[in-house]
């Protein structure tokens, strides 16, 4: 049995470890290189990112999801993966065989009256209760859809109705769908090498009719009429496209001035050239659909060649976040967050009956904790590289960034109190705050540009980092009175190794860390009053952000003067520390709901709600914790608890 516990730790973590490499570890490409189609870089939300990307964000904001499941698997099956078209699988279709891309149940939508309106009910797919529409159920609905999301747009975000806020959603995601389709080929033009071949050949003869038709003179009105026709479909495509496809034609001149397939055929009237980057997409288009492989490939390739030197560093950057997007480094270190904390809840929870099982999994818990902090920071690491930016430049990577904090803080304590309760925290703390920056990352592309109020230099560099490690500490220490509080009513593990008190470690944890958050977040706040000065012209202007970075140190220097004074014992600090968590949430979230101010940036009213559960528990805790110590299953009948 020994051997056995002394093993299992590192079984744990050769298991996960092996899951890192083999996600690290490149993919080999299929029979047609849809790999290689992903990473082609095209430029969307102010930014140069590869297809892949595009095709991913898009989804997201589609389907909440970054793949397309295309095969049912019963869930009682959880060993299983079915089928699933990835991103750039995806985009493939949609751009070239929209015919089929329309029958993918992908419309995500939850109002029963929503549904019902659209008469949608048996239809689409349903799985684990959210239901999922495809393009051709919902084309009979389009004009109905737009014109009642016209309507709903005119609204105060704060009246919308759940049903207009569905409704808002569905017709941009009916528009991202739309625009992607024309973002390559022409809606409705099956052989774009073909369309390409009319276009170029009644260029000469459309271009001389429409001057003689301009100067007064005879006119070859066929011809005029035909290139006609053709220019407007090509138009139809410019005007409704998503993300711009085709490099500047003069890079040294304006890297950023990219322009889409429409756009390029419409500039080639004035010298009667069409660009080859679109005769390249066009036989992707035709390889693709006719599922000829070489072609296919050889169109890729033959483009990845014309980029050469010259978008030498945007091939590199598609390349780069194409690798990001696969590896999913955060989705990992979420499961390596959730298991650690399952494992160190288990080694906590036996602390005194099993003494060596609990050592065990704790072990266990501690090399998992760490696995997952090295892929948490490389996945940090790879967004910096990506962005050129800091580690904080958004809601998203805010909440990133909180969550490696805490696991930085949570696996000190580890190695201070070897107890389980540092990696239970971190694992915690990891694992909620990665679920929060995933559905963070639903609103659609996370590296998009900065905010020109939150354009970069030393001084908000230091800030957000700074004033985030405040937020982490302040919302660590909170997580520790709530285990404090849970454990010490529900449980007799505060008091159950009498060499070892786990109750008074625990408030030295949350006292220490108190003091951490109040240095971090009083120098944060300092900084960003700097920044404000340099930037806006002003130390303080009294914004509902910096007053809510404000409140944070005040009320974490409430907390040691209350703590000093004696005004507070043990479950005082800890009541204390778990109200600190609604004001970190207030300042983290809620002041960007309030849309006014200079950093009413990130707006996201759908949040609102959440936040208000989040208050309404952390109030429940409190209660909790003002209970009599009679009521404390770990201080119950205990005489030597008069300091608590």
């Amino acid at each position: 049995m020994k051997v056995i516990l002394k093993i299992f730790p590192w079984f744990c973590l050769a298991i996960f470890g092996l899951e890192m490499v083999m996600v690290m570890k490149p993919k080999a490409d299929g029979e047609m290189h849809v790999a290689e189609f992903g990473r082609l870089p095209a430029l969307l939300n102010g930014r140069v990112q590869p297809l892949d990307s595009v095709a991913r964000n898009s989804l997201l904001q589609i389907r909440s999801t970054g793949d397309l499941p295309i095969e049912s698997v019963p869930s009682w099956q959880f060993w299983r993966h079915g089928k699933k078209l990835r991103s750039s699988e995806w985009l493939l279709e949609v751009c070239f065989q929209p015919e089929v891309a329309d029958t993918r149940d992908i419309f995500l939508m939850h109002h029963p009256d929503l549904i019902s309106e659209l008469k949608l009910d048996g239809q689409g797919t349903e799985k684990s209760g959210l239901h999922y529409y495809s393009y051709n159920a919902l084309r009979p609905s389009l004009d109905e859809i737009m014109t009642q999301a016209g309507a709903a747009g005119q609204l105060d975000a704060s009246v919308r109705t759940t049903y207009q806020q569905q409704l808002l959603k569905l017709a941009n995601a009916l528009s991202i769908y739309q625009r992607l389709k024309h973002s390559i080929k022409p809606e409705g033009v099956t052989n774009f090498v073909q369309f390409l071949a009319d276009y170029q050949a009644a260029m000469p003869a459309g271009i001389q009719a429409l001057r003689a038709q301009a100067a007064g003179s005879a006119e070859d009105q066929a011809a005029r009429e035909h290139f006609l026709k053709l220019a407007r479909t090509v138009e139809a495509a410019a005007n409704q496209s998503y993300p711009r496809v085709v490099p500047p034609t003069h890079p040294q001149e304006d890297r950023e001035a990219w322009v889409f397939v429409g756009t390029s055929l419409l500039d080639s009237i004035r010298d009667q050239k069409i660009s080859p980057v679109v005769m390249f997409y066009a036989r992707m288009a035709e390889g693709y659909a006719q599922r000829d492989s070489a072609e296919f490939n050889s169109a890729v390739a033959g483009y990845k060649n014309w980029l050469g030197a010259d978008f030498a560093k945007e091939v590199s950057k598609g390349r780069a976040e194409f690798y990001f997007n696969r590896t999913k480094l955060f989705l990992h270190a979420t499961i390596i967050y959730i298991a650690a904390f399952v494992l160190a809840g288990i080694a906590l929870l036996t602390l005194g009956a099993w003494p060596l099982v609990s050592e065990a999994l704790r072990r266990s818990a501690f090399y998992l904790i760490v696995l997952a902090f090295l892929a948490h920071t490389a996945g940090l690491i790879f967004r910096m590289t990506l962005e050129g930016r800091p580690p904080v430049t958004n809601l998203y990577s805010s909440a990133i960034f909180i969550g490696w904090g805490a696991c930085v803080l949570g696996l000190l304590l580890e190695r201070i109190y070897k107890v389980g309760l540092g990696s239970a925290m971190a694992g915690l703390a990891g694992f909620i705050t990665l679920l929060i920056a995933h559905n963070l990352a639903l609103g659609g592309d996370t590296m998009e540009m900065m905010r020109a109020v939150l354009d970069t230099n030393f001084w908000l560099a230091s800030h957000v980092v700074v004033v985030t490690l405040g937020y982490a500490s302040t919302f660590f220490a909170g997580l520790l009175a709530i285990t404090y509080v849970v454990l010490g009513v529900f449980t007799p593990i505060l008091a159950v190794r009498k060499e070892f008190a786990l109750s008074k470690a625990l408030v030295k944890m949350v006292y220490a860390i108190v003091c951490f958050a109040t240095l971090f977040s009083f120098a944060g706040t300092v900084l960003g009053g700097i920044w404000a000065d340099q930037s806006w012209g002003r130390f303080w202007g009294w914004d509902p952000k910096e007053n809510g970075a404000l409140l944070i140190v005040i009320w974490n220097a409430l907390i040691l003067h209350a703590r000093w004074g004696g005004m507070v014992r043990d479950r005082g600090l800890m009541n204390l520390a778990i109200f600190g968590n609604i004001i970190t949430a207030w300042s983290w979230f809620g002041t960007n709901m309030l849309g006014i101010g200079l950093h009413s940036y990130g707006f996201m009213d759908a949040a609102f709600k959440w936040l208000m559960l989040f208050v309404f528990s952390q109030l429940g805790l409190i209660a909790l914790g003002l209970l009599p110590l009679d009521w404390w299953r770990s201080f119950r009948g205990n005489k030597t608890t008069a300091s608590v």
